[in-house]
């Protein structure tokens, strides 16, 4: 070989020697730079190919009744999804699950042409459904297993129950004023997948609970069902827009049943007017007309100036305040304060309040809770409406007097009561009773809790004596008796006003507010009876269904019957009545 052509040979070879020099050593350096200085970023983005994390909630809690028997609790159920890229004849794959899952095929076949590898199809579908989509074995369709919210006792206590949506958060009621305790804390899963995308392993922690706490409430199912039978008849008897009875334990607070007509099952909550949703013993107001008049008394009590003897003279059914004309439903003309309850006289309860004066009326009415939230552990309670006694006028004074002008709710109303059936002790109303772990155990309960004393017990003592008389004859609260009991009440009828503000003609409120036994109340209800037909009256339309209540769950509670013999009948110096009673007790056999 020749000197220069093995020169050339050889420059070409340092020449190549120097070319794959450079290659190696920029792969060396992208080697050192990717394993040095990109090692975090690099592992992340293998791990992205084999791990995806998925985020899933623990169980929801169950919700109990007072003896531990379920209220709301969660089922596993099914729900359909769809890899669209797997299905091929989109358009026959659309028009049969429409048909099978009673869907809209045009939204379906929208699903079903995205381009996105998971597309939920329904939620929580039925077992039927479940079964008829898997026996067709159509390819890319994903079984999901899910939790439902489930009420096993249907419409019972709907509106205190609340419901909760698809993805298992409270909406109404308990289920979403609880929600933080009742839903399930969040668990991280990362999921191993091998190529072709199929999951393999899968890294859980385990022995940890996820699931959420338990919710025991004060109610107790079965007075809560005596409670809503009684109330729809009445509903159902007066064709009447809606109803509300409210049984509560005047001793604690604790609201053994809080029943709204119409129901509505929260099972398909959907299917129902939303107004039958809310839990209208909590967020609505109204007149309470007459039952006003046991507070009346208790304030003119607390005087000292008045007793149940004095004597107001009544008009004979006409009184004119200024340009107004207070009437009672009667012609009366002396009556004692005993009889001004007894008889439901608005004349009456005026002259009691000239006497008396406005600020004695006002300040009794706010201690017994009037005018401001109870602080009941429902969502949406209202606070009703009183006016300052400074803004009153002579006629607002005898209006709210027979409860007219004022506006209370159901809980306020029946918590104020139960005050006086408890010696004159407010509590404050409650329904739930603790919050239970999984295991049994309780970490957090809610004892009765005393607000303050509204009157003295000799006051509360003698306001239960004026009660019992408008149950006995001549009363206009004689419907609420009940066989084996003795019992306190007092009717009310108001007329409704209208969004004017003006009271509307024929439509009235008809209620009753009492309690049983009257020598040691157990139980308060509350009966309110909105826009009955044919009849209007509280002692007509309203105290039966107290009687059909309390005679009911008195049976239910075992509580030993009365009996109570009348003695000493004579007529008093005003034309009524005296009565002096003695109760016994008497042993079930």
């Amino acid at each position: 070989m020749k000197p220069a052509e093995k020169k050339r040979i050889t420059g070409r070879s340092i020449l190549v020697a120097i070319v794959f020099s450079i290659f190696f050593a920029a792969i060396g350096a992208k080697a050192v730079y990717l394993q040095v200085f990109q090692c975090s970023w690099l592992s992340q983005k293998a791990a992205e190919q084999y791990e995806k994390q998925l985020t899933f909630y623990g169980n929801r809690g169950t919700i109990y009744d007072a003896n531990h028997m379920e209220m709301a609790c969660s089922i596993n159920v099914t729900s359909i999804a769809v890899s669209p890229q797997k299905i091929k004849n989109k358009a026959a794959a659309s028009k049969w699950l429409a048909k099978t899952l009673k869907l809209k095929k045009k939204n379906l076949e929208r699903k079903l042409r995205s381009k996105k590898p998971f597309v939920w199809i329904k939620r929580h579908i039925t077992p039927k459904e479940t079964k008829a989509v898997r026996n067709f074995g159509l390819d890319g369709v994903i079984f999901v297993p899910e939790r439902c919210r489930f009420y096993p006792n249907r419409t019972l206590a709907a509106q205190v129950l609340g419901f909760s949506g698809i993805d298992g958060n409270g909406l109404e009621g308990i289920e979403f004023s609880y929600n933080s305790y009742l839903k399930g804390r969040a668990k991280n899963i990362t999921v191993l997948k091998d190529a072709l995308g199929r999951r393999f392993d899968s890294e859980e922690k385990r022995g940890e609970d996820f699931s959420g706490k338990n919710v025991i409430l004060t109610i107790d199912r079965t007075i809560q069902y005596i409670t809503e039978k009684a109330l729809e008849d009445a509903g159902k008897e007066f064709s009447a827009k809606s109803g509300i009875a409210i049984v509560m334990d005047p001793k604690t607070g604790a609201v053994l049943s809080l029943a709204n007509y119409p129901f509505f099952n929260p099972n398909s909550f959907q299917k129902f007017d939303q107004k039958t949703w809310r839990n209208r013993a909590i967020s609505d107001s109204f007149e309470p007309g007459s039952t006003m008049k046991i507070f009346l008394a208790a304030a003119a009590l607390e005087t000292g100036k008045i007793a149940p003897s004095t004597i107001f003279y009544c008009e004979n059914g006409s009184y004119k305040i200024g340009r107004n004309i207070v009437h009672d439903a009667h012609p009366y003309g002396w009556l004692s304060l005993q009889q001004i309850v007894k008889y439901s006289s608005n004349i009456g309860a005026t002259k009691i309040t000239e006497i008396m004066g406005k600020k004695t009326l006002y300040e009794t009415l706010k201690r017994f809770g009037f005018g401001t939230k109870s602080g009941f552990d429902c969502p949406g309670e209202t606070a009703g409406s009183l006016s300052s006694y400074q803004r009153w006028t002579k006629i607002d004074s005898s209006a709210i007097s027979f409860g007219q002008g004022i506006s209370v709710s159901a809980i306020q109303l029946t918590t104020a009561a139960s005050a006086i059936a408890n010696q004159g002790i407010l509590m404050r109303p409650y329904i739930v009773r603790g919050i239970m772990d999984n295991d049994g155990n309780m970490i957090k309960r809610f004892r009765p809790c005393k607000v303050r004393r509204v009157v003295s017990t000799r006051t509360a003592n003698t306001v239960k004596r004026i009660m019992k008389t408008v149950i006995t004859e001549g009363g206009t609260g004689v419907k609420a008796a009940v066989d084996g009991y003795t019992v306190c009440g007092k009717t009310g009828t108001a007329q409704k006003t209208d969004n004017k503000g003006k009271y509307a003609k024929g439509k009235y409120l008809a209620s009753f507010i009492g309690f049983a036994p009257a020598e040691n109340p157990e139980i308060v209800i509350f009966v309110l009876i909105d826009e009955p037909k044919n009849m209007h009256y509280g002692g007509t339309v309203a105290a039966p269904v107290f009687g059909k209540i309390a005679s009911e769950t008195l049976n239910y509670l075992n509580l030993p019957l009365h009996r109570q013999e009348y003695c000493n009948i004579k007529d008093d110096s005003n034309g009524g009545r005296q009565f002096k009673t003695k109760t016994e007790n008497v042993k079930r056999g």
